[in-house]
């Protein structure tokens, strides 16, 4: 099939090309949907693994299971991927899945408007207007930057970045880098930057929680077993699954579990970090699972190297040559390195959709993001949430919530197409009943209370709106199949 093909009009556009975008295609074209498209503001495949490509980028969720059910590979060389592993995977579904056709690179979208006289959404983007009767968003939590605002940072005078997006031009070597951040991408970063740059200082507005990274090749003789067992991944899966789901009891603030968690970071910190000045900068004052756990093995020794210097306090504001913490220490400075994170609880999508009565979702979502069944909202028809509120999981794979997303979506369509393309459009009331579980079901989790202040919670109300409250199983259980009941079904 050629791309000059498929019409602009369609029965299904997809926003976004990594892992929900590229999953709910590709479920698309196996389930017999070809009256589809793709919209990508970039020119490749991939999402965050496409954008993130800093020194030490890899996924801290094992690869056989951050990887689709439908899509095993049995070649993954390590346990824990890396970026140009992972970017390759998806890269190979679209090519392998005959999804490049349905795609259209540089069409990064402006608004999607619903048309209630038509029963369709129209879409205008960077490459035209397109129409869809459904809209699926697969756009991530991951995948807008934020950048704070830091007085004086245009007086700076040398490089600026973020780390999703890495200036692979300029060299450090040699240099003198202010690190900004110590979340997930930093802690991954800073063991690399210190092999090359001259000094390396990394502002901590907080202390993250660090556990060993059991990482590892898998041998020959495993990649073999995988390629010829067609049993042997899913085991793998399931066993790695089931092992990660056991996590959850701490985020859920149980006394036994949460104490051994503690203990494991906290025997994991004391056997890297001698000096107890060091330690105790590094030892956080919230509870664990608030913000995301990280694994590392060489980010605190990196923190012990003569030229890097832990500043355990947030960037105040840059002067020529020079980064200021909010201690009122100044550190010089040839480069500035910003592990600032993603836009999160504000999805910048959000503005852009406009709902049957015109208003946007991020006008919707004033007191925070809420979907029914974490993927559908009330008066936006034929809408699509993929990886949309309540959806993130800090102690298991993404993935597996993305797949049971697509189901729903799928019997959703099915469903629809049965009743004669009938509008699919969640009940306002069925909306506010599951928003209302979900937060009586935070509380009493170690995201709930003042102590708590990361990107699974929305500044603006303090709900927990990003994070999934619960064991991953249960998500699929509660959201992995269509039901009809809560939704008003009015003709298409």
């Amino acid at each position: 099939m050629s791309r000059t093909t498929i019409p602009r009009s369609v029965d299904v556009l997809v926003i976004g090309t990594g892992f929900a975008g590229l999953g709910t295609a590709a479920r698309l074209k196996r389930e017999g949907t070809h009256s589809f498209l793709v919209l990508e503001r970039a020119d490749d495949v991939g999402g965050t693994w496409r954008d993130n490509t800093y020194p030490g980028a890899a996924c801290d969720v094992p690869s056989h299971l951050y990887s689709f059910s439908f899509r095993p590979n049995p070649d993954w060389s390590r346990l824990f991927a890396r970026q140009p592993e992972i970017h390759r995977y998806l890269r190979d579904t679209a090519r392998e899945e005959g999804l490049l056709p349905h795609i259209r690179f540089g069409a990064e979208v402006r608004d999607a408007r619903w048309d209630p006289a038509e029963g369709r959404w129209t879409v205008t983007t960077t490459r035209g207007v397109f129409s869809g009767r459904y809209l699926v968003t697969g756009t991530g939590h991951l995948s807008d930057h934020s950048l704070p605002e830091i007085p004086g940072i245009e007086t700076f005078g040398g490089p600026v970045f973020h780390s999703a997006r890495w200036d692979h031009g300029t060299s450090l070597e040699g240099k003198r880098v202010a690190v900004v951040g110590s979340g997930a991408s930093a802690v991954q970063i800073v063991p690399e930057v210190a092999g090359t740059a001259s000094q390396v200082t990394v502002f901590q507005r907080s202390a993250p929680y660090v556990v060993p990274r059991p990482d590892r090749a898998y041998t020959e003789t495993e990649q073999r077993i995988f390629r010829r067992d067609p049993e042997a991944v899913p085991a793998h899966r399931a066993e790695i699954f089931w092992y990660l789901e056991a996590g959850f009891a701490a985020r859920r603030a149980a006394p036994h579990q949460l104490a051994e968690a503690k203990a494991a970071a906290r025997a994991h910190l004391e056997r890297q970090i001698a000096d107890p000045a060091l330690r105790q900068a590094l030892t956080p004052d919230y509870e664990l699972g608030c913000k995301r756990v990280l694994i590392s093995d060489t980010y605190y020794p990196a923190l012990t190297r003569d030229h890097v210097t832990l500043e355990p306090s947030a960037l105040a504001r840059v002067e020529p040559g020079k980064a200021i913490a909010a201690s009122g220490t100044a550190h010089a400075a040839d480069v500035i390195v910003l592990c600032t994170g993603f836009e999160t609880t504000e999805p910048p999508y959000a503005r852009l959709v406009h709902g049957a009565d015109g208003r946007s979702l991020a006008d919707h979502w004033a007191r925070g993001m809420e979907a029914f069944a974490s993927t559908t909202v009330a008066g936006f028809p034929n809408l699509f949430l993929v990886n949309g509120p309540h959806t993130g999981l800090g102690h298991n794979s993404i993935v597996h919530v993305i797949e049971a997303q697509i189901d729903y979506l799928l019997g959703a369509l099915a469903w629809s197409r049965a009743q004669g393309d009938r509008t699919v459009e969640v009940s306002a009331a069925a909306q506010q009943h599951y928003a209302a579980e979900l937060d009586r079901q935070a509380r009493g989790t170690v995201w709930d209370g003042e102590r708590c202040r990361s990107w699974y919670v929305d500044p603006r109300s303090k709900r927990v709106t990003l994070i999934w409250p619960d064991f991953a199983d249960a998500f699929r259980h509660r959201n992995g199949t269509f039901d009809p009941a809560p939704y008003a079904a009015t003709a298409g």
